[in-house]
């Protein structure tokens, strides 16, 4: 189980950890050897350029670089984030870490967040909307941006699973004030464990860069002055930097084949246009990762059909990215409006009623079914699809047996 990028590892990535080997430069700040570069800082101004932002920071994982945004946007007790219930529970863990409320958004037919319900979300609390684009998909950034700049919010981009997407031929990441990104094996490229932060502004990346490096200024030039952070050590590490340069200079290649292949099965499955089961909609075709196709059915007991034929399951069976599926929240209920972090003080657990439901975000993710290009993980509920390596007739193929269980289920 990988993401697309796992197939693209090759010499590029061996010849660069072989470097770090060579040299025993472990640490992007190996002062002591000699003639020594940082593959992490190499990452960071790649990554940076690819993006089309001025400042990037590669840190350990996703989920750190979801905390140290937060962090760098000065989140904390007392303050709600608007977040999607379908989402990886890191998401609104970095929330609750970081001593907010996470607020829960519905999704809407792209299964991204839907902007009509952040607005119904908003409170005297709101400090910041935090867009996840699922399943390689943009959310809708235009709205979302307006109304963040409406109600004074700030936004920060969850693109663990859309590295690379753009919306409006932007990439994705830097459309709200910071981004992050995660390059563990199942995304879109990999560094094995790893995160990137992006941000367009100054204030923020010496925030976010002082929290996953003990307080220190960018690029350890200096402390400062007046330091207003503590920071924890989140820093990548050179043999995850070696590995993540090679796969950002491949992302794109990367980007073309995931979308070739999803084209090439789209074109070949040629549904009709009255079939009750169809790909879900998109805010931006031509900026789609292509990792994953969804099939959104008419009915709830379609999608069963289809998920069983395939071996597969309905969306609102892909574990901890379904907010019903995450215990830990439940667990919280609306009673808790800062950290919970070390504390276990509830007897029992509530009913799930305690926290709101989503009802149409239960009603798309029991109607979807994911079908993998590229992203080969069970755990996002795609027990069936194909792969960037796959030739044309394996294609034909899977394209036959996908297409005679939707006429079937439908």
């Amino acid at each position: 189980m990988a993401g697309p990028g796992y197939s693209f590892l090759g010499d590029e990535e061996r010849d660069n950890v072989n470097r770090v080997l060579d040299t025993w430069g472990l640490t992007r700040f190996a002062y002591d050897v000699p003639n020594f570069t940082s593959f992490v800082r190499q990452t960071e101004e790649a990554f940076a350029s690819l993006a089309g932002v001025r400042h990037a920071i590669a840190v350990n994982s996703g989920t750190s670089a979801l905390i140290t945004s937060l962090a760098a946007l000065g989140v904390g007790p007392g303050d709600e984030v608007i977040v999607p219930g379908y989402t990886f529970v890191a998401s609104i863990g970095s929330i609750v870490l970081s001593g907010a409320t996470p607020v829960l958004a519905e999704i809407d037919d792209t299964l991204t967040i839907d902007p009509a319900d952040v607005e119904r979300k908003i409170t005297s609390r709101t400090k910041a909307i935090m867009p996840v684009h699922m399943l390689g998909a943009a959310c809708d950034m235009h709205a979302l941006g307006a109304l963040a700049r409406r109600h004074g919010l700030k936004i920060v981009e969850d693109v663990a699973q859309a590295c690379g997407g753009s919306f409006q031929g932007r990439r994705l990441g830097a459309h709200g004030d910071i981004g992050a990104f995660s390059l563990n094996p199942f995304k879109v490229i990999t560094s094995g464990e790893g995160g990137l932060v992006i941000t367009d502004d100054p204030h923020l990346y010496q925030r976010a860069y002082a929290f996953q490096d003990q307080g220190w200024f960018p690029l350890r030039r200096d402390t400062g002055e007046g330091n207003i952070l503590f920071g924890l050590n989140l820093r990548m590490a050179e043999l995850a930097g070696a590995v993540a340069v090679a796969q950002i200079a491949k992302l794109d290649r990367v980007l073309a084949a995931t979308r070739r292949a999803k084209s090439a099965l789209l074109s070949r499955l040629a549904l009709p246009g009255d079939c009750p089961i169809q790909p879900r909609r998109l805010n931006d075709e031509a900026g789609d990762c292509a990792t994953v196709l969804v099939l959104t059915c008419a009915e709830r007991e379609q999608a069963k059909r289809l998920a069983t034929t395939l071996g597969s399951k309905t969306l609102d069976d892909s574990g901890r990215h379904y907010y019903r599926n995450m215990s830990q929240l439940h667990r919280l209920g609306d009673r808790v409006k800062s950290s919970a972090v070390f504390h276990r003080h509830y007897a029992g657990d509530p009913a799930l009623g305690t926290f709101p439901s989503l009802t149409r975000t239960d009603d798309l993710l029991g109607r979807s079914v994911g079908i993998s290009i590229g992203v080969s993980d069970r755990y996002l509920g795609a027990g069936f699809g194909i792969s960037v390596q796959d030739d044309d007739e394996t294609i034909d193929a899977r394209a036959r047996t996908l297409r005679d269980a939707i006429l079937s289920a439908s």
